[in-house]
């Protein structure tokens, strides 16, 4: 199977909102598109378009594909959650984010959460990290703790559908942890 066609058929739910690290959406969106998968960025609040935050000052501005509460879980195969700091801090207010979160690890087609930098707030929020290996941006591992997961520092974590990574410069590694999990 050639990379182009690895991920056709699949479709992916890219959850975010303004402040999102720039990088931890965009690359893995490219790449896992180039491997044959449709995307869809999902957001809150009526955004047209949401704004990412590149490393220290505000950068690209991306089309929002549908709104949280028009999006079906049953259309995807997995849920993807950028980081950043603010993104997934807003996100994890939105009751409609949270219940789409934890509906997804209860659904077959779901093959992975997958989660890099702060995004794993979301599945503390679900309550989705109780006895649960997995990974962060280190300034919130006491939180990720303090929810019940096992926190380690690895580029990828992953415990059943979750899988999680620590920042920007796992990203490679993040996109070939979630193809692996869509291929298998």
């Amino acid at each position: 199977m050639s990379n182009s066609t690895m991920l056709k058929n699949k479709t992916l739910a890219i959850i975010a909102t303004d402040g999102f690290e720039q990088s931890e959406l965009l690359e893995p969106k490219r790449e896992l598109e180039t491997r044959g998968a449709k995307t869809h960025i999902i957001s809150i609040n009526g955004n047209e378009s949401i704004r990412a935050w590149d490393q220290k000052d505000w950068g690209k501005t991306v089309s929002v594909d549908i709104q949280i509460e028009d999006a079906n879980i049953a259309d995807y195969d997995a849920v993807i959650l950028p980081g950043g700091q603010m993104n997934p801090d807003i996100l994890r207010t939105d009751k409609k984010v949270v219940a789409f979160i934890k509906s997804a690890s209860a659904q077959d087609n779901i093959k992975a959460i997958a989660a890099i930098c702060h995004g794993p707030w979301l599945l503390v929020e679900a309550d989705l990290v109780k006895g649960k290996h997995v990974t962060s941006y280190p300034s919130i591992q006491t939180d990720l703790k303090n929810a019940g997961a096992h926190w380690q520092d690895k580029t990828v974590v992953i415990d059943g559908k979750l899988l999680t990574s620590r920042n920007p410069d796992d990203i490679p590694n993040f996109i070939e942890a979630i193809c692996q999990k869509l291929t298998s």
